[in-house]
């Protein structure tokens, strides 16, 4: 299947796409309201709720914003290549963990995003009163997985 078919596929089958759709499948992550689909030999996942896809894609937006400088990216409305994202997304979400529980360690597994996600929008109101400082050591600090030689 070429990329082109690929894609128009993949819109037409998921509505409701989900946000971290990288975490998920490179496993470092898992959601209650995912749900995992197959097109061909690929994967993709879909948001069971339109109120956690539109949380989990204003988290990702507020976190692309406030990581700029620590992805030395200043273009906030490209496409951002995968290593970038999966920093935001994963480290984003390991430092979302951080804030709600300071005393643990960070999870290298975050067990349910839209849950880690509800949670943060409960414990501090709206995103924009999010401890970004503290998130953004985690995305920094995160390394995505180097790509294995061939």
């Amino acid at each position: 299947m070429d990329n082109d078919a690929f894609r128009d596929t993949y819109r037409a089958v998921n509505e409701r796409f989900c946000p971290y759709e990288k975490t998920i499948l490179t496993g470092n992550g898992g959601c209650s309201l995912a749900r995992k689909f197959c097109i061909a030999e690929r994967e993709g996942v879909q948001c069971d709720s339109a109120q956690a896809q539109a949380d989990c894609l204003a988290l990702l937006e507020a976190l692309r914003r406030q990581a700029r400088f620590a992805l030395k990216s200043t273009d906030t409305h490209s496409a951002l290549p995968h290593n970038k994202a999966m920093r935001i997304q994963v480290g984003g979400l390991r430092g979302l963990c951080a804030v709600l529980e300071p005393d643990a360690d960070v999870p290298s597994y975050i067990d349910d995003i839209s849950a880690t996600v509800a949670a943060s929008i409960r414990e501090f109101g709206t995103l924009d009163a999010l401890p970004y400082s503290l998130i953004l050591r985690e995305i920094a600090h995160y390394q995505p997985r180097k790509r294995q030689g061939r």
